[in-house]
């Protein structure tokens, strides 16, 4: 076996055993990497050197970056990417880019290569995030963005946002990322408190989202049903929830897509509190052609 393998790798050992996987020309191995995700492109890298040389084409990682790579580029100082290669650009491009005063990230998914987005709490509009008797920023190494805004007690909940920038074609889903009462560390372990939190089992909260191309999408969660998260064994007090909005479409012919979101709870018959509001993310989930064949074949 282990020489079986071994001539895989060189083509021969030493007896004339017929062509092998070192005689396979770059061009070619170049090709069938244009089908490959960018993890099974370097896991393959170290076969031999054309398999080495075929994984460091521009021509191929060309391929695996998004169509408006650029525009991501263009949020950096051009130091950090001048004279790279497009491996190289993936790479960078696969770390988190902030910008808007570090308050959102974009970066590219390491397999699929789709652009993603997270906006921080401090990148939205939260009423009353001033009045410390109902809200307090909280540091925090559980945030990507190191910081959350936590609710004590108010009476109109309301968080919305809102960002500009051309996403590549696709669809994407957008979702709130929460967590029901206080958490603090104490002696090196996690602890959470709850003394603050109260009134999301008594109305739904509101989650909406809208495009600047007219789609829209809504849904409403109870965040703190206590009785009949346990007869489910769910348990959402004390742990990170994303509650997903909906779904929107980019097609590509406009030059950017403004999203706007919201989540709110403005039923003043009872005041509600105890909750941490960390971000908002979006994701790729599909390409637009896949999704209007799920449609059709749906429909049909």
């Amino acid at each position: 076996m282990g020489s079986s393998l071994s001539n895989l790798n060189d083509g021969t050992n030493g007896l004339a055993m017929g062509p092998g996987l070192g005689d396979i020309p770059e061009s070619c191995v170049a090709c069938v990497f244009m089908y490959l995700t960018p993890p099974e492109i370097c896991n393959l890298a170290g076969l031999n050197r054309s398999f080495r040389g075929a994984a460091s084409s521009d021509s191929v990682w060309e391929k695996k970056l998004p169509a408006n790579y650029q525009d991501l580029l263009d949020l950096l100082p051009p130091e950090r990417y001048h004279s790279l290669s497009k491996k190289d650009i993936f790479a960078v491009l696969s770390r988190p880019i902030p910008f808007d005063d570090d308050n959102k990230e974009l970066w590219i998914d390491r397999v699929t290569g789709r652009v993603c987005m997270a906006i921080s709490a401090r990148g939205m509009s939260i009423t009353g995030i001033e009045d410390r008797r109902y809200w307090n920023w909280i540091p925090t190494e559980e945030s990507r963005f190191h910081v959350v805004a936590y609710l004590q007690q108010i009476w109109w909940f309301e968080v919305d946002g809102t960002v500009r920038f051309h996403l590549p074609p696709g669809v994407y889903s957008l979702s709130f990322r929460i967590h029901l009462g206080r958490f603090t560390k104490r002696l090196g372990r996690r602890v959470c408190h709850f003394e603050h939190t109260h009134g999301w089992d008594l109305k739904p909260v509101r989650f909406s989202l809208s495009t600047s191309d007219g789609q829209e999408a809504s849904c409403e969660y109870y965040l703190d049903d206590v009785e009949r998260n346990e007869a489910l064994g769910k348990h959402k007090r004390g742990y990170w929830i994303e509650y997903r909005v909906g779904e929107f479409i980019v097609n590509g012919s406009e030059p950017s897509t403004e999203i706007q979101w919201s989540m709110k709870q403005i039923d003043c018959t009872h005041s509600k509190g105890g909750l941490c509001v960390d971000s908002v993310f979006i994701n790729p989930i599909g390409d637009v052609k896949e999704h209007k064949r799920k449609a059709v074949l749906k429909e049909a």
